[in-house]
This record gives C-alpha cells, structure tokens and sequence, in this order.
C-alpha cells in the first residue's frame, strides 16, 4: 500500500538517491552491459536502456502518486528532481572512472559501460546529457499520475505491450517465420529487434484497443456479445484453443508449457495441503518422486524392469503409492502444526530422496545412475514422442485436477480443509473430525503430485535423484504464494510466471534469475495476497482497510 502521508523535499531527496544506487548497482554488476547488446527497438532503445531507467520510472511514478493532490506543478517538479538525483551516482562513478582505472576493483566498469552512460559522448557532455535525460524521464514518469486515466491507462498499456513484444522478439520472430516465411519476419523485426516503424504501429494499435476496451465497460452489458454468450460456448471455444494450442507454439514453447503443465499439477495439489487446509509441507517433492519413480520401476525395459507395464497401465499404481505415501506421512504428524510440521515434512523429502540415491537399494531404484529407457506414452500403438503430443497427456491431468479441486473447494470437505486452517481447535469443538480431514488432505495433494512425478519420468524417459532435490518443494509452494494461496486460477499463473517466465529469458544468461528475483520483490510488496488471490484471502489480508 502507497502511504499518502506529507512527502516533504527530504523525502524526495531519499527517493532520488536511492534510485540512483539502484542504477548504479545494476551497473557495477554488468547488468546494464550484458542487456545493452538486446536492442527492443533497432537503433532507439536497448534492454539496458530499460533496466536502467526502470528504477527512475517507478520511483517517480510512486512519489506522484504519493503527492497527487498537492498539484501539477509540484508533481513534474518532484520527478525531475528524482531523475536529477538518480543521475549523480552515476556521474560519480562516470568521473572516478575517467580519472582511475577502477576496473581492478569492478571488473564490469568498462568503456562499454562508460559509453552507455554517457551516450558516446566525452565526459562534460555526457554528463550533462545524462543528467537532463534522467530529470526528462522522471519528469514523464510523474507526469503520467497528472493524466486522466482515459489517457494514462492507454500509454501505459501500449508502452507494456510493445516492450514486451521487443523482449521476446527472438521467439515471436521464429514462430512467424514458420507461418509467413522469412521475408515478412524481415518486415518487422532488424535481427532481434522491433522495426522502429513497426514499433510505432504497435504503440498506436494497443492505444487504440485499450480506448476501445475502456469505452466497452462504458457500455451495457447488452451490448457486449463475448458477456453474453452461452457458458459452454465458451468453455468450447477455451477448450477448441487449448487443442489447437501445440500447432501455434510450435516444438520449443509446446515444451516450455509442458514443463509449466507439470507444475501446474504439483501446485494444483499443494493448494488443497497448504491452502485450503493450512498444512505446510516442505517435502511436497517426496510424492512426485514416488510417482516418478513407481512409473520408472513398472515400464523401464532396463534391466530393473520386472513386468514392463504400460504408461497407461502403471499410471493408477503410481497414483495409488504417491497417495499411501501421503497417508503414511499424515499419520505421524496429525498432531503438528507450524514450523514443527514443516520440518518433519521436509525430512520425509529428504529420506525418500536418499533412499533413491542409496547403494543399498540400487538394484531396485538404480541409484545414482537411475532409470533408463522408460517408454513414452503410446495410444493405439503410437507413441507420444514428440512434446506437441505429450501436451496433451499433461493438458488431460491439469483438467482433471483443475476439475477435483474445484468440486472439493466448495464441498463439505474443502469448508472442513479451511476452517481447520483458519483454527484447529474451533474446527474440533464443531465437530470436525481432524485426524480423517487431515488424512484426506494429505492423500489428494500426493495423488496430484504422484501423477505429475508419472508423467514426468514418462516425458524425460529417465529419471535420477537429483532431480527430486527441496528445491523442487520450494517452487511449488512458491507458485502458489505469487499465484494466491487458496485459488485455482492463481497456481496456474504462478506456475507460468515462476516456471515459464525463466525459460523464456533464457537468452539472458545468469541474469535471468536476478529479473526474475526483482519481480517477485516487486509483487509481494506491490500484490502481497498474490496475483489472483482467493476471495477468502484477500479479505484477511485486508481486513485493516475495512476496519479503518
């Protein structure tokens, strides 16, 4: 929340500064250099560009939010003066770096940083430019709270679009070239980059949707037709797109979804632990091992094969061991809560993780050397090799654990998960039965997690213990935090943005991380409940404002 108490001159100063360290930590680091050589818009604008003016832009931008009955004059005032003192610290380091080497000490202050700084300018002009080019951008940047939304919802909503379509121009330019060939991929994009012309089409056409969009909500819902269509028309045409899915991805992205389908399918079964029913479990990973490795142990055709099942075949025992697991662990901790509950969880992922490792049961679960040769899925004597075809294997368990979920959140049984959440001991005096609740919760979140471990050893064709580490639990709960603890739709958004969004950056090297880790600071101080928080959760964590 924006805290809309007096923001005096001190505090302006305070912003502007720490800005400017923030630009010059991404700076120091190499950050700034690696990202300059992305170009967004060819010959205009870099991803380095962006990344360091990004910490100007959203400090300017938050302060005129903070000061925006205090008038416009004030408002443009204080940007400049932010973008002003962004500048310094990096004028700073510009002027020790001219006049030392210091790239002994910062090995990432090189000419190529220098250069970008100072705009290929010699060390008076530069520094002159880049100071009235910071104080210009925090000027715009606080600017926009100064527009009325009609105007400030459009800019913001082209600006997103069309830097988002520059960032991953390397994977749209790919799957258009497979539609309309070479010559018109040319049209749009300079090598990776956003044709400066195109760019500017771009900007006006999202505009143009997002006044478009604003003057439709205007409207009566009469005349919206996509509101008033039948429910199943709709589901029709959601599940004919999700069908049609592979063929416009194409080989690359259809794997990157399938990866993001599996842990749609953990999440979606730890929500039912740790949402609905407030257990925390860290090691969530156990019953995706057992899956995986049940599925391995039953259809390798190695020499740990003993009955060489099929995939559809051993799919239920792989389900029903990671579901016995489940039970089995609940037993022994019915009376836990808490951090106690945490950590005996954790070191029940962790044994099963061992006991796969261990010599002494090699010739059962291979070892570290693990299970080889599990066959893919086969439908009618044809195997689903390919990722376009096991999409839909994994699109059919999300569906069906999307559809469990959803049935048991407002049972009896999910408003049983939640008020033992919310309090043991009052769900208890009401009559609730903790120990079969508890077992239940446990049960149905292993089966999800068993059978994407299942399709997981069938889509590697091979399996090994290292790929069951407690990073793996950690994601999972993960997911489920950005996405909103206790909502359906929100494990799928977290799973696309803490699984997918780091395969789609990976041309971006070791640094990829470090956006991805800037973006979940951002959201959890931004969006604390999540991105698609449950209606429950969300009135927790805001019961203060009602009261206020």
């Amino acid at each position: 929340m924006i805290d809309n108490k007096t923001y005096s001159l001190k505090d302006i100063i305070k912003t502007g500064l720490l800005s400017g360290l923030i630009a010059l930590s991404l700076s120091v680091i190499g950050f700034i250099t690696l990202l300059n050589k992305r170009e967004l818009v060819a010959g205009i604008l870099s991803l380095g560009h962006v990344f360091l003016f990004s910490p100007l832009i959203a400090f300017a931008y938050l302060s005129a939010v903070r000061i925006k009955d205090e008038g416009k004059y004030k408002i443009l005032g204080s940007g400049f003066l932010i973008g002003i003192l962004t500048s310094i610290p990096l004028l700073i380091l510009a002027l020790i770096e001219h006049f030392y080497d210091i790239r002994q000490f910062l090995v990432n202050v090189s000419p190529d940083l220098m250069e970008i700084l100072l705009f290929n300018q010699g060390i008076v002009a530069g520094s002159i430019i880049l100071m009235l080019g910071m104080g210009l951008v925090g000027l715009l940047a606080a600017g926009l709270q100064t527009l009325p939304e009609n105007i400030r919802g459009p800019i913001t909503y082209a600006l997103t679009w069309t830097l988002l379509i520059g960032t991953f121009s390397e994977i749209l330019s790919g799957r258009l070239r497979s539609f309309f060939g070479p010559q018109f991929v040319k049209i749009i994009f300079v090598r990776k980059a956003l044709n400066p012309l195109v760019a500017g089409i771009l900007l006006l056409f999202f505009a143009g949707l997002e006044i478009n969009t604003q003057k439709r909500k205007k409207r009566d819902d009469v005349k919206r037709p996509w509101k008033n269509l039948d429910p199943r028309i709709k589901n029709g045409l959601g599940m004919l797109l999700l069908l049609l899915l592979p063929l416009v991805l194409g080989t690359y992205l259809t794997e990157v979804v399938n990866n993001v389908g599996l842990y749609v399918l953990m999440g979606l079964g730890l929500n039912i632990v740790v949402g609905f029913a407030g257990l925390l479990d860290l090691g969530y990973v156990a019953f995706f091992a057992i899956g995986a490795y049940v599925m391995g142990i039953l259809t390798t055709q190695g020499h740990l094969g003993f009955v060489s099942m099929s995939f559809w075949t051993a799919l239920p025992f792989s389900v029903g061991a990671a579901t016995l697991a489940g039970i089995m662990l609940g037993i022994p901790v019915l009376r836990m809560r808490g951090d106690y509950l945490a950590i005996v969880t954790l070191g029940f992922g962790e044994i099963i993780r061992i006991l796969a490792l261990s010599d002494m049961l090699k010739n059962q679960f291979g070892g570290a050397q693990g299970i080889l040769q599990i066959p893919k899925p086969n439908i009618a004597g044809f195997d689903l090799v390919k990722p376009e075809f096991l999409f839909y294997v994994i699109l059919l368990g999300v569906l069906l654990a999307l559809f469990v979920s959803w049935r048991l959140r407002d049972s009896r049984l999910g408003r049983q998960w939640m008020a033992m959440r919310e309090d043991e001991d009052v769900a208890e005096a009401m009559g609730i039965n903790l120990v079969s609740t508890k077992l239940l919760a446990f049960a149905t979140g292993a089966a999800f997690s068993g059978l994407a471990g299942a399709i997981f050893a069938s889509k590697l064709t091979s399996i090994f213990p290292h790929s069951f580490n407690l990073i793996v639990s950690i994601n999972v709960l993960c997911l489920i935090i950005v996405g909103g603890l206790g909502s359906l739709p929100g494990v799928v958004v977290g799973a696309l943005i803490l699984v997918g969004l780091p395969e789609l950056l990976r041309e971006f090297a070791e640094y990829r991380m470090l956006m991805y880790g800037a973006l979940l600071i951002v959201m959890m101080l931004l969006m604390p409940e999540g991105f698609i928080p449950s209606e429950v959760s969300k009135r927790e964590l805001h019961a203060h404002e009602i009261q206020d």
